[in-house]
């Protein structure tokens, strides 16, 4: 997730965030009581987040969970300054391109959809009316949009938003934020990547490993520009790796964190106040029940 810098949050602890908006209540889905349940629906307006991640091989530094954890304690620091309910760790997404790492869980096409559409419409029976798929995982860039316009397939009593962005630019990275030098980033798994890791799960990540493999650019599929074909990755970065991670450090992870964290909140704060587009989605779903030719002034 990459855009403006625009404050900090103080860097907190998963283990410890107790969000105030929701008066002592736990964000996270699966530590509520059944009791508590509608108060944190109510605290939340209806809005619901679910981190999406994937079970990948993330160069010889970061654990196969590696967007999964991040992505969940990035939510997590976001939900403390503006609360939402967290649905449970979430992994089941597009990841072909890594079948041929040790560890990799690609699950089928017909799952990734099925799957998702039967945890929102359970998230909506349970009364949840906004639910934001916050996305920490590159390879389901194509699905969400896709998954999420599919939703106007037949009427729906409740908004799927999408929140996908790169991270932050280096031009608008304070100090710690910053790259020990050009290149180590890469994209996945370099130094950005594992630096995050340092910060939510210092124990699981191994910047020491860094240089066992190469993630250099081979780049050996020429096309021309606007051609897409599913190998380009693979012919690009065969290890799985992008980048170098051995500058990793938990102060920068936590210094991007920070940023994101606080991006992020105001992303849920904006979705919570829109009120534009489940009019228009009410509007559309009586439209399309029984077409009409549009007015004039339309």
């Amino acid at each position: 997730m990459r855009k403006t810098v625009l404050s900090l949050l103080p860097l907190l602890s998963p283990l410890c965030v107790t969000p105030v908006l929701g008066q002592g209540l736990p964000a996270k889905w699966e530590e509520l009581t059944a009791g508590d349940f509608p108060k944190a629906l109510e605290a939340s307006q209806g809005t619901c987040a679910v981190p999406l991640g994937i079970i990948e091989k993330h160069g010889p530094s970061g654990p196969l969970g590696t967007d999964l954890i991040n992505i969940r304690y990035l939510t997590t620091l976001a939900v403390r300054e503006e609360y939402t309910l967290v649905f449970p760790e979430y992994y089941v997404g597009q990841i072909f391109e890594a079948r041929h790492q040790p560890g990799t869980i690609a699950y089928s096409s017909r799952l990734q959809q099925d799957m998702l559409q039967e945890t929102v419409s359970e998230m909506a029976r349970n009364g949840c009316r906004k639910i934001i798929l916050i996305n920490g995982h590159g390879g389901n860039n194509s699905l969400l949009p896709y998954f999420a316009q599919s939703q106007l397939d037949s009427p729906k009593d409740y908004m799927v938003y999408v929140v996908s962005d790169g991270g932050v630019p280096p031009d608008s990275m304070p100090p710690a934020a910053r790259p020990s030098k050009p290149g180590v980033d890469g994209g996945h798994a370099g130094e950005d990547e594992i630096s995050n890791v340092m910060a939510s799960r210092p124990d699981l990540a191994h910047p020491e490993r860094g240089n066992s493999e190469s993630g250099a650019d081979l780049d050996r599929l020429k096309l021309p520009d606007g051609v897409y074909t599913a190998i380009w990755w693979y012919a690009r970065f065969p290890n799985h790796y992008a980048g170098i991670s051995t500058g990793a450090t938990a102060a920068r992870g936590q210094a991007i964190t920070q940023i994101l964290a606080h991006r992020l909140a105001q992303t849920i704060r904006a979705i919570k106040a829109d009120s534009v587009g489940p009019r228009l989605q009410r509007e559309f779903f009586e439209r399309a029940a029984k077409p009409v030719p549009p007015k004039p002034e339309e």
